[in-house]
């Protein structure tokens, strides 16, 4: 990991064009409106969205990279990836900059389960990023806050029973806002290149206690429920999920269940200059905002 210590907050020219990829998810449609609040001319590209960007259809690609100078690049979570031949028309395309969301641990042998023995579809693109010859920066969050409240913890948490394969492990879970920031920064201040920045919360938490964190807020209390990974596929397969995506889920959550994901980490703070955003910070405003409503 290159680690320089740089923090400076000096931004680039006002007249650069990023493009977000997966600019509708969860950490794309923050960083799209953080960049348009500083007045940074942004494309927000997914298959639904305004800029039209389909992974699988290259035909995309040329159209949403036509003038742009920096690229967030949220990529797919399968292998062979397709990030290498994207990072290469970008670069084709005039791309300066490329600010990739990998994983926390991708880069530690046994970190998840086997679906991403070797490091999968991540270690894959951070190759694509650091050979590209442009500048980039590396965001490996832990797993994000907003699981509980936009993501596939959400209807176990509004149903009052919320059953995962985690045993009583913890994770210092990530607020998708720090990691938007931290994309913001990176794509438009100096002093980021060639940074990886490892991403959590500031303190970890078992499944039990993040929902705690939400009862506190909402008064109502949902529990956790060890569950078996073969029920838990099931589940995730009857939602809509193919087996193959169940299948890199319940893989995604072991560092959970070993605590791999505990250990609280200073990216944030070293490329804001300023501490992660607390669980609790993220249940308050997620409540506010109606999502257990």
């Amino acid at each position: 990991m290159t680690q320089t210590g740089a923090t400076s907050k000096d931004t680039t020219s006002t007249g650069n064009t990023v493009l977000v990829l997966g600019g509708t998810g969860k950490t794309g449609r923050r960083t799209v409106a953080r960049l348009r609040e500083r007045g940074v001319e942004t494309r927000a590209a997914s298959r639904s969205g305004e800029t039209p960007f389909d992974w699988a259809d290259r035909a995309t690609w040329r159209a949403a990279l036509d003038g742009v100078d920096a690229v967030y690049i949220v990529p797919l979570d399968t292998s062979p990836s397709p990030t290498p031949a994207f990072v290469a028309q970008a670069v084709a395309s005039g791309v300066r900059r490329l600010v990739l969301l990998s994983a926390r641990g991708v880069d530690v042998p046994g970190y998840f389960g086997p679906s991403y023995e070797g490091g999968g579809p991540h270690l894959e693109s951070e190759s694509a990023v650091r050979s590209s010859g442009v500048a980039w920066t590396i965001l490996r969050p832990g797993w994000f806050a907003q699981n509980f409240s936009e993501g596939v913890f959400l209807d176990g948490v509004r149903g009052g029973e919320l059953a995962l394969p985690t045993g009583d492990g913890a994770a210092a879970f990530v607020d998708a806002d720090d990691i938007a920031a931290v994309a913001v920064a990176a794509l438009t201040e100096e002093g980021h290149d060639g940074e990886v920045y490892e991403l959590s919360g500031p303190r970890a938490l078992r499944i039990a206690d993040a929902l705690d964190e939400i009862a506190k807020v909402t008064g109502v209390r949902a529990v956790h429920v060890p569950a078996r990974k073969s029920a838990f596929r099931a589940e995730l397969v009857a939602q809509g999920m193919s087996e193959e995506e169940a299948a890199l889920w319940i893989d995604a959550m072991e560092p959970i269940r070993t605590s791999r994901e505990a250990p609280v980490t200073d990216g944030v703070r070293r490329a804001l200059g300023r501490p992660p955003r607390d669980f609790a910070d993220f249940a308050r405003d997620a409540a506010a905002a109606g999502a257990w409503g």
